[in-house]
């Protein structure tokens, strides 16, 4: 474990969402309840005057809602950041501002996944709206409204993200599918089950969270970064202290300076606590 310097107290807390604020239900989708005690600890944060970024790969539609629970921010208060679709999306809330977005062809990696799996699902952000999606992800996966395209369709303009899912597959499966492309010019990501997140190359939660960091004048060293899956190691490697919930994968709590507590604990709130309780 990597202890911060003495002295240090971070000036932006960086915090993913499922898994990290919100607790997982049994079969997979999470809960939209945020604990007291996570609560009331962001909520210290906050009114310390930390910067409170919510960084997760849900659209941001499924984001601000998150902001809602936490009561964040307040009345009269500058709007919050938020980094959604894994660094694709920034924007300011409410209301709902979007300051900048990244884009992709995703037609070329999308046809290459379809010829070796050609039953996944496969999603597209219909921002402020829900889901465009070739048929229907397992319930509570997805939010907002969904509507069922073609893939052709899906992907026939640049798009900030897609989605591909199936439920008759592993994790590690789909680990190995992603290695196996050989994509060029886009990143991915595996998820907690056979999910993976394709996106422009060099477009993370980092990427999103530097943009963020730069606006508001903190540098990456003041970060407080929470999170427990693969989409967050590049969050980790960024921010100047990184923090693993306790139910994260090997991977994810290597990668992080310390191990919180898991989810289902309240970890979030005990990590935060340490700075602002």
């Amino acid at each position: 474990m990597v202890e911060p310097v003495p002295g240090w107290r971070p000036r932006l807390v960086a915090l993913d969402i499922d898994g990290t604020l919100l607790r997982w239900e049994d079969g997979g989708a999470a809960t939209e309840e945020v604990s007291p005690a996570v609560r009331e600890s962001v909520r210290r944060a906050y009114d310390a005057g930390a910067h409170v970024v919510l960084a997760s790969g849900r659209s941001p539609h499924g984001m601000t809602k998150v902001a809602d629970l936490i009561g964040i921010p307040t009345e009269g208060a500058d709007r919050l950041w938020v980094v959604a679709s894994n660094g694709a999306v920034l924007l300011r809330y409410p209301p709902v501002e979007v300051v900048h977005e990244e884009t992709f062809d995703a037609r070329e990696a999308v046809a290459k996944i379809l010829a070796q799996r050609p039953s996944v699902l496969v999603a597209v952000e219909e921002r402020g709206v829900g889901y465009r999606i070739n048929d229907h992800f397992p319930p509570g996966e997805l939010s907002g409204d969904m509507v069922v395209t073609p893939v052709a369709e899906l992907v026939a303009r640049p798009v900030s993200r897609v989605i591909i899912r199936d439920p008759n597959s592993t994790a590690e499966e789909f680990v190995e599918l992603g290695r196996s492309l050989g994509l060029h010019g886009i990143s991915y990501v595996v998820g907690w089950t056979a999910w993976l997140d394709l996106a422009p190359i060099g477009v993370s939660k980092a990427s999103g969270l530097a943009h963020v960091a730069e606006r508001v004048g903190v540098d990456a060293a003041d970060v407080l970064a929470i999170g427990d899956g693969r989409n967050d190691l590049e969050m980790f490697a960024w921010a100047g202290r990184s923090v693993a919930m306790g139910q994260a994968i090997d991977e994810v709590r290597d990668a992080a300076d310390a191990v919180a507590p898991s989810v289902d604990e309240d970890g979030a709130a005990v990590e935060i606590d340490r700075w602002f309780g």
